[in-house]
Formats: C-alpha cells, sequence, structure tokens
C-alpha cells in the first residue's frame, strides 16, 4: 500500500505518518509544491518508486485544479483513489464526487480518522484495479445480501444483525455496510454507540440515488472496520421509504462492498420483502419459545409460496435455553429445517448491548461469542474447504 500526500502543511504531513505507522502496510511521500500540473503524467513524474495507489491532495492545493486534475485521473488512471483535503461541504462533496475524487477529508481530522478514510480509499484502489483486469470468467453478482429476519420483535435481530457485520468486518475490513432497515423503530446506531450524519432518508433520495460514490459519502463509519445505514430519527420519515428505492440501494451497495448486511423490522412488510428478494442468503432468526417458533414456520411458509425464500438460507435460534422446555430437535421438526446455529443466552450479550459494543468488537471467549463467530463463519470464503463441517447438526451446550 503506497501513498502519495501533497501539501505544505507540516502537521496534517505528520498526522498522515503517524495513521500509517499506526497500522497501514507501505509508506507516503510528500510534494511540497502545491501548484497541482495539469496532467497526471507530469505529477506521477515525481513518484519515486512504484506508482501510488493513493493520492491525498491536501492542506495548501486549490481545490480548482485539484477537481480539474482528478477529472483527468478518473479517465486515465482509474485505479488510482484521489483524496481531496478540504472543509466538507454538500456542494463541494458533489463535485467531488463526480470528478472523480474518491473522498473528502476534513483538514483538523485526527490519524484516527485519517487511517479509516486511506485504507477505505485503498479498498477502493484495489476493486478497480480488479476490474481493470481482462476477466477470466464473466462476471459475478457482486457483494452478498445477507437478510437478517424474523416474523416477531425481541428476539435479538439487531444483536445478531450487528454482531455479523463485525464479524464480517474482521474477514472484509471496509468492505462490509450495515444497513437498519426498520425504519421506524432501527436501534444500529445505539448498538453500534453511533451519531450518524446522514440516515437510511438521506440514502434512497436526491444525489445519493443516482451515483454510488455519493451513497458511500452519506454512511458512517464504524471503529471495527466497517460502514453503517442508521434508521431515520422520526418513525415518521420510514413512511417516505419506498421498496423500489430499498432495492434499487442495496444494488448499489452491493455493487460497492463484498457483505451488505440488512437488520430488518419484525414481520413481512414491504421493505422486508424487498430485502429478502434481494438477498443472497437470508438469516432467519427465532427464540427458544412456542410463538416465536411457530411465527418463523408460518414466515417460512408464506415466503415459500412468494417463492422468496433465497437460496442460501441459515436459521438461528437465540437466547436458548436448554430449561425452556423445548430442545432443538423439535423446533427442528416443527419447522420441517435444520438449525445451523444455535446462539446460548448470555448476560454477556445485554451488556454489550448496553455498553454499545457488540460482543465480537471486543474479542469476548463467551459461549454466545463463539456460537456468533460461527454464523460468521458460514459466509467466510476462506473456510469453503470446511463446509460440510458447517452443517453439522447444531447443538445447545
Amino acid at each position: 500500500m503506497r501513498f502519495l500526500l501533497v501539501t505544505d502543511d507540516a502537521g496534517f504531513e505528520h498526522r498522515v505518518r503517524q495513521a500509517i505507522s499506526g497500522g497501514l502496510p507501505g509508506s507516503v511521500q510528500t510534494l511540497k509544491d502545491v501548484q497541482l500540473p495539469p496532467t497526471p503524467a507530469e505529477m506521477l513524474h515525481y513518484v519515486v518508486g512504484e506508482v501510488p495507489e493513493v493520492i491525498l491532495l491536501g492542506p495548501g492545493v486549490r481545490v480548482d485544479e485539484a477537481l480539474t486534475l482528478a477529472a483527468v485521473f478518473d479517465v486515465q488512471h482509474p485505479e488510482i483513489s484521489l483524496v481531496l483535503v478540504a472543509e466538507v461541504e454538500p456542494e463541494l462533496a458533489l463535485a467531488a464526487m463526480r470528478a472523480g475524487i474518491r473522498d473528502v477529508l476534513e483538514p483538523a481530522a485526527d490519524p484516527d480518522t485519517i487511517r479509516v478514510l486511506l485504507e477505505r480509499a485503498s479498498q477502493s484502489s484495489a476493486s478497480r484495479r480488479r476490474n481493470l483486469l481482462p476477466p477470466a470468467l464473466p462476471n459475478g453478482p457482486g457483494g452478498r445480501i445477507l437478510t437478517v429476519t424474523s416474523p416477531k420483535g425481541g428476539v435479538g435481530k439487531t444483536t445478531v444483525a450487528t454482531n455479523l457485520a463485525i464479524g464480517l468486518g474482521q474477514v472484509a475490513p471496509m468492505s462490509t455496510v450495515l444497513v437498519d432497515l426498520d425504519a421506524q423503530f432501527g436501534d444500529v446506531a445505539t448498538a453500534l454507540r453511533l451519531e450518524p450524519a446522514h440516515t437510511l432518508v438521506d440514502a434512497v433520495t436526491g444525489a445519493a440515488a443516482q451515483d454510488p460514490m455519493v451513497l458511500k459519502a452519506f454512511l458512517s463509519v464504524h471503529p471495527a472496520s466497517i460502514y453503517a445505514l442508521c434508521a431515520p430519527a422520526s418513525p415518521a420519515e420510514g413512511d417516505r421509504i419506498s421498496g423500489e428505492s430499498i432495492a434499487h440501494m442495496l444494488k448499489q451497495l452491493a455493487s460497492e462492498f463484498q457483505y451488505v448486511v440488512v437488520d430488518t423490522a419484525p414481520g413481512l412488510g414491504e421493505q422486508t420483502l424487498t430485502a429478502l428478494e434481494a438477498a443472497t442468503d437470508a438469516v432467519f432468526l427465532c427464540g427458544m419459545d412456542v410463538p416465536s417458533v411457530r411465527g418463523l414456520r408460518k414466515e417460512l411458509e408464506v415466503l415459500g409460496q412468494l417463492n422468496l425464500v433465497p437460496e442460501n438460507r441459515h436459521i438461528v435460534v437465540n437466547t436458548a435455553d436448554r430449561h425452556s422446555g423445548l430442545t432443538v430437535q423439535d423446533i427442528e421438526a416443527t419447522l420441517g429445517a435444520p438449525v445451523d446455529v444455535v446462539v446460548p443466552r448470555s448476560r454477556a450479550v445485554a451488556y454489550s448491548t448496553n455498553k454499545g459494543e457488540p460482543l465480537l468488537q471486543d474479542g469476548s471467549r463467551d459461549p454466545a461469542a463463539k456460537a456468533l463467530r460461527q454464523l460468521v463463519e458460514r459466509f467466510d470464503p476462506a473456510r469453503a474447504d470446511q463446509r460440510r463441517a458447517l452443517h453439522r447438526r447444531a447443538v445447545l451446550r
């Protein structure tokens, strides 16, 4: 991973070097001359060694010159990610995205923020380099869309969805996004301790609906190397979001991310049905109680009639308790399908929820964390050779 920084601001340069030394492989070269050349060839002439993956047009660079140069870079070198360092304003952000700028960074950003942004820009560069290679096989459908759903509330959809996203973020850093599709009462922001500047409403309207890069600018970045798209602050805003706009947004996200995890509202509303129709995988949840299990059976029956059960189906029993009066075998008999993962009841889950830090984020060894990691492993390409083992009968210990 290599970076080129153009700035005469010694303080910003120092923070960039701190960010890179804090966990990003590679090195940074700095050009002090902030008078930008008119062409990429002239700029790259000053580069020592390999062509950089990311170019930061830092403090001191004229914004108009940066946008002009970025537009040419986007045509001649689309594999290089350009980052503009400037005060972020809506008009500038849109102009920058249209010119081919991958991201806009505040000049006063701290090293941690810079590190996350550089990691994101490098991921974009790597993705574009892959796309420039002649494909040996026809192109695939894009990233996987994992829809987490249950007919009833209170079974832990958000807990499972947030931990699944955090776990996949460890598999694919900065290439996992969690979408809170409970548009009226979603709790992803609370579960991740985020204060989003933009929400689901912003993502399905205006410029974001037209340009995936603008959409990415509306996502919240979580320290665990994932993105999140949170529910609106007001329940009334959720009524403005149509199934059609949700389908379009999920398609956009799947074109940019390896994993799109969708946390849905209880039941089978329009938005949930849309997410299931778009899904490559569905994670069905139930608790270890009769109403929850029967509700899931009815949901599976209805979705089967509508032909909306994705090919990849994963059944999870959450907050399982061996003293509940039911067994895993009872649940499988009722559902007519095998249970894939059993997450035992745990005080650690409630504590992590109240703390706003998912269980898989803190490296917990709690039995519930172990079960949630088993769920994550079902989507990890590195464990493809263990696929058979993943389909063993789930056991409540």
